[in-house]
């Protein structure tokens, strides 16, 4: 089911008093989600993405814009006709039934033409529940299952009436690492069997990376960027998002482009296509994997430790220009650090340095060589 917002706004009353406009929560949102795609609206806390969630599921109203499923205008339709499948971070799922009775509610709550028989219902139930692979766990109750159980049965009784569009809101939250990893596979394998189209918030990127095709990074109810996660990740329209994608995160260094130069601090790390009229400060990112350890490489740092990783080696590090506190860079452990030398110096990958503009903050488009 293809999902379009058009110029979607949210706007809350503002709750200081002597404030006269209104929070924006959502602010004119326009996306259109592809037929059967899993979607990743990404972001910090109160950027607007489970806002986002909620009028997509018909949980509250817009203050102005559509929502269309297919042809069909649901903006003024209530949840229950929207054919959504709804999954919380809390699970919520009723303490007193067991497994099975919790993923047969739906289809209970089906009246008219809708309403199926018990043994239609029970077949639904248990093709679900081995689709997300608990059909074992039927007779037990909540209680008497892990986080991650508990979590699948909230997807099948979401599932279970096989919903035009499923929604979940940050649904790995409370699993620990390794079940959230787990889970996250899970969400992916079953999305791409039904073939539902699915909404993912989350502010977690390295979750919304991992297994949506497109993501939706947004700051302050506004969308900064739309794409694939790798597309988002290798060419970031500002640097917002280049910061907030990226584990370790992006160092970014304060930096000058003089004559064509490109300049962090005093180092000359490349030369750029930029008018060699135009002198100005820019802010320089550099992702982790875009240093490599080289005795006399362009850029020098003041080593401060070095992490092994077992594959990798993280080099910690700090420069005069750098924003950052520290600066960490990961190379290969091929590679042989003299852990009590006070310097040390890198070479950049240009593909993974970006330059941005000092006031605006957008991206600025250059090759650097």
């Amino acid at each position: 089911m293809r999902v379009l917002l058009q110029n979607l706004t949210k706007k809350f009353p503002n709750r200081n008093k002597k404030a006269k406009e209104d929070v924006v929560a959502v602010n004119d949102f326009t996306f259109e989600i592809p037929d059967g795609k899993l979607v990743g609206l990404l972001g910090p806390s109160g950027c607007g993405k489970s806002t986002t969630l909620n009028l997509i599921c018909g949980l509250q109203k817009p203050t102005s814009g559509k929502i269309y499923f297919g042809e069909d205008d649901v903006t003024n339709l209530p949840p229950e006709n929207r054919g959504v499948g709804l999954v919380f971070q809390n699970y919520a799922l009723y303490p007193h039934l067991t497994v099975k009775q919790n993923i047969l509610f739906p289809l209970q709550n089906l009246r008219g033409k809708a309403k199926l028989s018990k043994e239609v219902m029970l077949r639904k139930a248990y093709d679900i529940a081995k689709l997300v692979q608990i059909d074992e766990l039927m007779d037990r109750k909540p209680s008497e299952l892990s986080g991650g159980q508990q979590q699948r049965v909230a997807i099948a009784r979401a599932l279970v009436k096989m919903p035009r569009v499923l929604l979940l809101d940050e649904p790995l939250s409370n699993l620990d690492a390794r079940l959230r990893l787990q889970t996250r596979e899970e969400i992916k394998r079953i999305q791409g069997e039904t073939g539902i189209t699915t909404v993912f918030v989350t502010h977690d990127q390295e979750e919304a990376m991992s297994i949506s095709d497109l993501i939706v990074v947004m700051k302050d109810g506004v969308v900064q960027q739309i794409g694939a996660p790798q597309d988002v990740y290798d060419s970031p329209v500002n640097l917002f998002v280049a910061k907030f994608l990226g584990t370790p995160p992006i160092s970014v260094f304060k930096g000058t482009v003089k004559d064509g130069n490109l300049y962090v601090g005093s180092d000359l790390i490349g030369k750029t296509d930029m008018a060699t009229d135009i002198s100005k400060d820019v802010f320089v990112g550099i992702r982790p994997e875009g240093f490599v350890l080289k005795d006399g490489g362009a850029l020098c740092c003041k080593l401060e430790r070095v992490e092994v990783m077992g594959r990798d080696i993280s080099v910690v590090s700090t420069h005069e220009a750098s924003v950052n506190p520290t600066i960490r860079s990961i190379i290969s452990s091929d590679n042989k650090v003299d852990f009590g030398q006070a310097e040390v110096r890198f070479d950049l990958k240009p593909n993974k340095v970006f330059v941005f503009d000092a006031d605006t903050e957008e991206r600025i488009a250059c090759t650097i060589e």
